[in-house]
């Protein structure tokens, strides 16, 4: 339902970006060659001859043609850049706040998407200040225009424009959690007429909603004809079959709410294999194939590029390692990652040569005397961590994700912990969640699992980026062990 009403909002919502978007870049071009710069003009001209290809006469008309079509594109690329960021996604009673920093966040992208793609564009010289005021008008502009599309759509609905009446039969807490989802979502248009089922027992908000019993389905169709009819009730044939009959001959359109709130506790989702409905009780974003591009993308390009740039520090830390402690210098244990496969981790070694089937069933803490001295300073600084890159290069790991474990506590903690085998639903990371809410080294692992499962149902690109901007400073507040 509300997906349905959302995509013609997602339409409407990407006209108003473009519209506002190109109106900015304009807007922009005007004040920065009208009145702030007005000698800069002819530079604009002479830059036209770069599109004579066109066919243009005039210099000045290709220079500005090739500002209108600047516009354009960062106008196509900022409604790609929200679509990527998720910014259409139907807003749950989201405050404008927050919703004005996400444009905001999103029209930043989409400067430094421009700005990378003028980096390889050597074929007119466009002015800085241009695409800077343009960024400035086109988060203003594109924050009013989102404002004023809501607050109008919230009139109109007020007023009855394109609503569809709701008869929800049920009273119990399914009912009412259908009810509570529809309120939250007044702005696509759903009025709940009334609710038909019995009075005892039911959710004492919904009292004085209630028209019936189930039994007066027909004539509460017939006085207040709604368009739609949602099934809140247990599913049993006996009460759903006359029910689904009734809306058939009456053409009202019927909609079946399952009663599995015991069950479905986190994200789910149906889809259709071939007519057979299936139910997903657990809806992870990253299952989506577009959403594994992306990340897999930015992990090679981090990975490769931290490489890069961090090789004369890891090339230093493998010498002092060597010359401070006898044995090799990098450590490898298996551990446990996506789809419970085991790989290879690689690290720093910290500690003390000790056979491997020591080291996979011990838990080491920071008062470890197997810890040598450079290896204490590696755990602090979280330095031993660096060699995971390769790991991440190599597709084992992902920059973002659950700490990976060792099999030997995956099989002790999968007992103890509810739910703590879905951490392995995705990649296991560098940093994550958890880790950067301190919940690193000998902290509850209760509490990680409910960090890890937070953000693999949660997962968004600009999420990554948040917990790697937080890492930092989380490696300062809550040194490793």
């Amino acid at each position: 339902m509300i997906r349905e009403r959302n995509q013609s909002f997602k339409l409407a919502l990407i006209a108003l970006d473009f519209s506002a978007v190109f109106f900015a870049f304009i807007l922009a071009f005007v004040v920065h060659f009208r009145f702030l710069f007005p000698e800069r003009l002819p530079e604009v001209v002479a830059t036209g001859e770069t599109l004579a290809f066109l066919g243009l006469d005039s210099a000045q008309a290709q220079g500005i043609f090739s500002y209108f079509v600047l516009g354009l594109t960062m106008a196509v690329s900022q409604i790609i850049v929200f679509i990527a960021l998720d910014q259409y996604r139907p807003r749950r009673g989201q405050l404008p706040l927050r919703e004005v920093v996400s444009i905001f966040r999103g029209v930043l992208i989409n400067l430094a998407v421009i700005l990378a793609l003028l980096f390889f564009y050597r074929g007119v010289s466009f002015s800085r200040g241009v695409l800077a005021l343009s960024t400035v008008f086109s988060a203003v502009l594109i924050s009013v225009a989102h404002y004023a599309f809501r607050r109008l759509m919230e009139k109109l609905r007020a007023r009855g424009f394109n609503t569809r009446d709701v008869l929800i039969l049920g009273t119990g807490r399914l009912a009412r959690r259908f009810f509570d989802i529809l309120s939250r979502h007044s702005i696509y248009g759903y009025r709940v007429l009334g609710f038909l089922g019995p009075v005892r027992g039911a959710d004492p908000s919904l009292r004085k909603l209630i028209l019936g019993p189930v039994g007066q389905l027909k004539n509460a169709t017939v006085r207040y004809r709604p368009q739609m009819v949602v099934y809140a009730l247990p599913l049993q044939t006996e009460m759903l079959r006359p029910v689904i009959d009734h809306c058939d001959q009456e053409g009202l359109d019927l909609r079946i709410v399952p009663d599995l709130l015991e069950l479905v506790t986190h994200r789910a989702s149906i889809a259709d294999m071939d007519g057979l409905p299936i139910l997903t009780l657990h809806d992870i974003p990253l299952k989506n194939g577009y959403n594994r591009f992306l990340k897999r993308a930015f992990d090679v390009m981090v990975s490769a590029t931290a490489i890069l740039l961090f090789s004369p520090l890891i090339i230093l830390l493998a010498i002092l390692i060597k010359v401070t402690s006898p044995g090799p210098v990098f450590f490898r244990q298996e551990r446990v990652g996506l789809d419970h496969r085991t790989f290879d981790l690689i690290k720093f070694r910290t500690m003390e040569v000790v056979a491997r089937s020591q080291s996979d069933t011990t838990w080491s803490s920071g008062e470890d005397n197997r810890i040598t001295p450079m290896g204490r300073f590696l755990r602090k600084t979280s330095l031993d961590e660096l060699p995971q890159l390769w790991n991440v290069l190599c597709g084992d790991m992902s920059i973002v994700g659950p700490r990976p474990e060792r099999m030997h506590f995956v099989q002790k903690f999968k007992n103890q912990y509810h739910q703590y085998m879905r951490r392995h639903t995705v990649k296991a990371g560098l940093t994550g969640w958890a880790q950067v809410k301190g919940l690193r080294g000998d902290t509850s692992i209760e509490k990680r699992v409910e960090a890890d499962i937070y953000y693999i149902e949660n997962w968004s690109f600009w999420f990554d980026i948040m917990i790697i901007l937080k890492t930092i400073p989380a490696l300062f507040k809550f040194p490793g062990e």
